[in-house]
């Protein structure tokens, strides 16, 4: 405590403030002096699990009052929040790992907090999405984008991947252990040629990053089943950049007319073969045609 006392005391704290602090993904090494430093001068913290921040916190030596503020409770726990800040306290809000209101409780507090007129402040730390995109080493990307846990029901599921695959961006995904396998037969499904890096259980004890195209992943994690335990976060890499091609008038036609009747990779197969003509053009060609239908 005192060595966070002397790397963060320096800073005004004020009070009325809520403090939004980003705690470990796995490795309680990974949580900063600062983040120390606020739990310790915080007034009450506000937590996903009141279990496992009262760990934390025993782990620090700290005993401070916690409010329960969750995904069921939110828009409640907010209110009484509030009130203790317009009573001078300082508040700390932490989830369970990593940064709140990152596919985890938070946001709604921190709108309700600001729309009171009162302040929020970050102390920034450890971030899954970051950390993964950190080793990816996706160099083609134009920029990332966060798209978290995918829809559960498979028809949901397969058209909010579609809506990622062949994209100039890093997407960033989150996935349950009890799902992994479903998600990474999709991508070596729709997008087979793009690179995607799964990491696992990151910044633990067995902690695993893979990248390999996606039509690899399902033979790679065969191969060994503890690569289906713990918790995920993938990248799927930004598809490959395809030279501008002078597609013929016909085999635009052709390609409309089977994107009516058939899935879109097989549309794009059978235009190719009658027309004799590039299928990543094509494919690029056949996600506009679909998204303008769509818009």
């Amino acid at each position: 405590m005192q060595a966070a006392q002397t790397a963060a005391g320096g800073q005004q704290y004020p009070a009325c403030t809520l403090y939004v602090v980003a705690t470990p993904i796995g490795n309680l090494a990974d949580l900063s002096l600062r983040a120390i430093h606020v739990l310790g001068l915080v007034d009450a913290v506000a937590c996903e699990d009141t279990r496992v921040t009262a760990g934390l916190l025993r782990h620090l030596g700290l005993h401070k009052p916690l409010v329960a503020l969750h995904q069921h409770n939110e828009h409640e726990g907010a209110a009484g929040l509030i009130r203790r800040l317009q009573a001078g306290e300082r508040v700390a809000y932490v989830s369970d790992a990593g940064t709140p209101a990152v596919s985890d409780p938070g946001a709604v507090l921190v709108s309700a907090v600001a729309a009171a007129g009162l302040r929020v402040l970050p102390v920034p730390g450890a971030s899954s999405a970051v950390t993964a995109l950190s080793v990816a080493g996706d160099a083609q990307a134009q920029g990332f984008s966060f798209a978290g846990f995918l829809p559960t029901k498979a028809a949901e599921r397969r058209t909010a991947l579609q809506a990622l695959v062949g994209s100039v961006q890093s997407q960033v995904l989150f996935e349950a252990p009890h799902r992994i396998r479903a998600l990474v037969d999709l991508l070596a499904e729709l997008c087979p040629a793009q690179r995607v890096t799964v990491c696992r259980e990151l910044t633990k004890q067995f902690e695993t990053v893979h990248t390999a195209a996606a039509a690899e992943l399902p033979g790679w994690m065969t191969a060994d089943a503890q690569r289906e335990r713990g918790e995920f976060v993938l990248v799927l890499h930004a598809a490959p950049r395809v030279e501008s091609v002078e597609l013929p008038a016909q085999s635009l036609r052709v390609l409309g007319l089977l994107l009516d009747a058939l899935p879109l990779k097989q549309a794009v197969a059978l235009t190719a073969e009658i027309g004799g003509v590039s299928k990543n053009a094509l494919y690029e060609e056949a996600l506009a045609m679909k998204k303008a239908r769509e818009a």
